[in-house]
């Protein structure tokens, strides 16, 4: 019971100190009266071969599930679980490791004088099943006494194991006081990369950190946004699923659930992850879980029938038996998982077969399991007696049922212990003792003076510190045998490489592994994953990925609507407004579309606006300009008939001087119209409404003109018809107007971008609006007393009444004006100016025809009224009243006088 570190004093007196220390503690330890007690037993198994070795290799592995339920009777002394729940892969990991060890004995090249020995030990799956085997390891004997080494013989070298990352981690903080080293095969969690917490921890399968994002890198891949996770409720679970969150949440992915699997089995959780499984939306799940942890949630989901997910799945589980039971590929068909590296190892499974059930308990409860039956003839016998007693038979065979032979054959069985197809944590198991053995053979292989230690030392491959053994083994570097991997370590961990796997079902309805592509964490980002997307099968067999967003993608022309309360990857598709646009998937925000540009219908693009004006060439262009051609002929025509007939009654009897001119302004208001077409030009804007006013003043000055009166009816107007006949004083006043106009804010073309969204028209600005008010104004005016005067003549006795048809002009005129004012304010763009035309056009029709088609027709069809006669004023009736008549007031005047003279002379 010495203690293992010896005092460092150089006096004489602390070396005799120290001998009267070491021989009371082993007087104590052999006294009766002795207070150094064990406070406890542990209950291990495993395999131990340490006699006559060089150097003890230890190794951890978790053979079993769990460990067994006790009662709790706290009443009696505690004894240390046992375990239950055989696991042949984890067992196939530690005949690997037995084999490795008799292979490298074997070898000449290695550890040629070295015989190497193992003391492996059943972790359970468990914590402290973890610790219990740790500390009897570095006691050297089956009790454990901590921190003392009570055993004798050859040296420990380093421990392979522990299994799963928690159980690493406990027994590396305890192996870490001693610096002693801990080489892993399963442990991935990349907490156990800290140096500082764990300084001699080594391991040959990749950081999970690699894992992560070799996982995140999938997602991406495939444009998944809406994920599932599932983790199991350790170490390893919490971290990997951290370290994924972490990067697919930067790259815009939305966690739809977290899950945690417990490690003791609880149906009530198990049920609650099946319902957040099926209530959620997302197709894609990624779970982080050994398999162990993960088995009896794939049961319920086979229970359940989930489907239609894709799982993707950890290292821990993705080639593992425990999880590829017959019947769930209805659950799992296309699985992708991330393998490490896989390889065939010659020799191992004639090891696997070639077992002797009677050599340990751990290979007796090995066979008995896997052939259902017992290595124990008591046993035996005594379950044949109580079956018989049951059925209240007798025992009448020699051998009882149910008893081994030992001498079964493993090979038919073709179970998961013998399968060496997918050898990958065997093959990473393989690895971490052929690791321990190169760290010896260059320790054993030393030049003394050219030693690593102080003074260039070497150490003594029969008796050397553990911390000497983690200098050879940080900085070893070898190949392993038959598959020429080159293996080092950089700060205690193996490059990331993983091969990427397809759960595919085969022709036998089995699930088999495809590789479909790898991960290589060691080489540029861009070039660290390659995938053959088109050999993927998906769940139920489909060769599309699947899709997994909580809302689908907004197309260009829309943008992303955030839900109040709900993940950004949850969203709404708003189209955008008119002017706007979105040329990007998922754009967050729209484009205003700026200028002379305006949205498409599809709002993905900005177009140039269409330009718009009345243009000569379209169809109502041709329309109008014809209309007004025809309207401008027929006049000249009726000029022409006037100047042909200038000499008849009717003409001379209308004052032919206001006729023409009336005719002349008609022929410039139909002209003027087609000014209106075409694209808006400086001279044009100037031009159109200069003309329309100018036109329309004529026209109505020469109206009232032509609006006489009797005399003495009348007399009180007389004076005012004088004035108002020399009607070219109007023209003048509407000329000097509109010459103003034109000199101080003459009309200008213009775009109008505000009247319609999508379109420019093409437009002329009149300026200023108060001149154009006051111009048409005055026009207005002029309309006004013409109505008035034509109104008034209407009754004065003629044969022939031009007041009427000059009274039905003048109602035309106001009645296609006033319909304008609104039909021109309702309408936009080039119809503003159709309008506009149409009321030019419909009015100077409706004076043309209420005008000059009565005339016309007595000149052309009924020349037998045109007389002196038919001009000459009616007789007045009795009464007194008087008719209408179309003479001047002067011509009108003079015949009634002349034909009074005529009656006094003829009497």
């Amino acid at each position: 019971c010495a203690s293992r570190s010896k005092p460092s004093g150089r006096m004489e007196i602390g070396r005799f100190l120290y001998g009267l220390c070491a021989l009371f503690c082993l007087c104590r330890c052999f006294s009766a009266e002795s207070t150094c007690k064990l406070k406890a037993k542990f209950n291990l198994n495993g395999y131990k071969d340490v006699e006559k070795k060089t150097v003890v290799v230890g190794g951890m592995f978790p053979v079993h599930k769990r460990i067994a339920s006790t009662d709790g009777n706290t009443s009696r002394a505690p004894v240390s679980s046992g375990c239950e729940g055989f696991n042949f892969r984890t067992f196939r990991w530690t005949q690997t490791m037995l084999f490795a060890i008799n292979e490298i004995n074997e070898r000449n090249d290695l550890l040629p004088d070295t015989d190497l020995g193992y003391v492996i030990y059943d972790s359970c799956f468990t914590i402290s099943k973890a610790v219990e085997g740790t500390l009897t390891y570095l006691t050297g004997q089956d009790e454990a006494v901590p921190n003392y080494r009570c055993g004798t013989g050859a040296p420990l070298a380093a421990l392979v194991g522990a299994g799963g990352s928690d159980l690493s981690i406990a027994t590396a903080r305890i192996l870490g006081l001693y610096h002693f080293p801990q080489v892993s095969y399963f442990s991935t969690c990349s907490a156990l990369e800290s140096k500082f917490q764990f300084p001699t921890f080594l391991r040959t399968i990749p950081n999970d950190k690699h894992q992560s994002t070799a996982i995140a890198q999938l997602v991406l891949h495939f444009g998944w946004t809406w994920v599932g996770t599932i983790a199991a409720d350790d170490d390893y679970g919490k971290y990997g699923i951290k370290d994924f969150k972490e990067q697919v949440e930067e790259a815009g992915v939305c966690i739809s659930f977290s899950e945690t699997l417990p490690k003791v089995s609880s149906p009530e959780d198990i049920q609650r992850i099946i319902e957040t499984v099926v209530q959620s939306t997302a197709k894609i799940i990624v779970v982080f879980s050994s398999d162990v942890d993960l088995s009896p949630l794939i049961v319920e989901l086979l229970q359940h029938n989930v489907t239609n997910r894709t799982w993707i799945a950890s290292e821990a589980w993705v080639t593992s038996a425990l999880i590829n039971q017959p019947g769930v590929n209805s659950v799992l068909g296309g699985t992708l998982g991330f393998g490490v590296k896989r390889a065939d190892i010659p020799g191992l499974q004639r090891h696997l077969l070639d077992l002797d059930p009677y050599a340990d308990p751990l290979t007796e409860e090995f066979w008995e399991t896997v052939f259902n039956c017992t290595l124990d003839y008591k046993t035996a016998l005594k379950k044949a007696k109580q079956r018989a007693k049951e059925v209240n038979g007798t025992l009448s065979r020699m051998v009882p049922d149910g008893l081994c032979t030992g001498s079964e054959s493993l090979a038919p069985l073709n179970n998961t212990y013998s399968d060496v197809s997918q050898l990958r944590i065997t093959y990473s198991v393989y690895k971490a003792v052929y690791a321990v053995a190169h760290a010896l053979h260059n320790l054993e292989h030393c030049v003394e003076g050219q030693g690593p230690f102080t003074g260039k030392s070497c150490a003594n491959i029969s008796n050397f510190q553990p911390w000497q053994l983690m200098y050879y083994l940080k900085n070893a570097r070898f190949k392993v045998p038959n598959t020429n991997e080159e293996i080092y370590f950089e700060d205690g961990d193996v490059e990331g490489f993983y091969d990427i796997i397809n759960w595919q079902v085969n022709g036998n309805g089995e699930i088999s592994y495809v590789t479909v592509g790898h991960y290589n964490g060691s080489v540029a980002t861009g070039d660290r994953m390659f995938i053959m997307n088109d050999s993927i099968v998906w769940n139920n067999e489909v060769l599309e990925p699947p899709r997994s967003v909580c809302s689908e993608n907004c197309q260009p022309g829309t943008r992303k609507g955030i839900r109040q309360g709900e993940p950004v990857c949850c969203f709404d598709c708003i189209p955008c407004a008119d002017g706007e646009i979105s040329n990007t998937t998922d754009a967050r925000e729209c484009i205003l579309c700026s200028g002379d540009y305006w949205s498409n219908d599809a709002h993905d693009a900005c177009v140039a606006k269409i330009i718009e004006f009345l243009a000569f060439g379209e169809p109502l262009g041709i329309t109008l300009i014809v209309i007004s051609a025809f309207g401008a002929l027929i006049t000249i025509a009726v000029g022409g008939v006037f100047v042909v007939h200038i000499s008849t009654p009717l003409v001379k009897a209308n004052d032919p001087l206001l006729s023409f001119s009336l005719l002349l302004s008609l022929v410039v208001t139909f002209l003027c119209s087609i000014v209106f077409l075409g694209e808006p030009q400086k001279w044009s804007c100037m031009t159109s409404q200069v003309a329309l006013a100018l036109g329309f003043a004529l026209c109505l000055s020469s109206i009232m003109g032509g609006c006489t009166v009797n005399r003495g009816k009348l007399d009180m107007l007389m004076l005012l018809l004088q004035i108002l006949e020399c009607h070219f004083i109007d023209l003048i006043i509407q000329a000097i107007a509109c010459t103003v106009w034109l000199l101080v804010v003459p009309p200008h073309p213009i775009k109008n971008t505000s009247a319609q969204n999508i379109k420019i028209i093409l437009e002329c600005d009149e300026g200023s609006v108060i001149f154009i008010c006051c111009i048409f104004a005055y026009d207005i005016l002029l309309a006004l007393l013409a109505f008035i005067f034509a109104f008034i003549a209407r009754k004065l006795e003629d044969h022939f009444s031009e007041a009427k048809g000059l009274t039905f002009g003048m109602l035309v005129f106001f009645i296609v004006w006033i319909s304008f004012v609104p039909a021109y304010l309702s309408t936009r763009g080039k119809f503003m100016v159709a309008v506009q035309i149409f009321a030019i056009l419909a009015s100077s029709f409706g004076l043309l025809t209420c005008i000059f088609l009565p005339k016309c027709y007595i000149l052309l069809v009924k020349p037998e009224r045109n007389t002196e006669e038919m001009m000459k004023p009616r007789a007045k009736p009795r009464d007194g009243t008087s008719t209408g008549t179309s003479a001047s007031i002067a011509t009108t005047a003079t015949e009634v006088n002349a034909s009074t003279a005529s009656t006094a002379i003829d009497d």
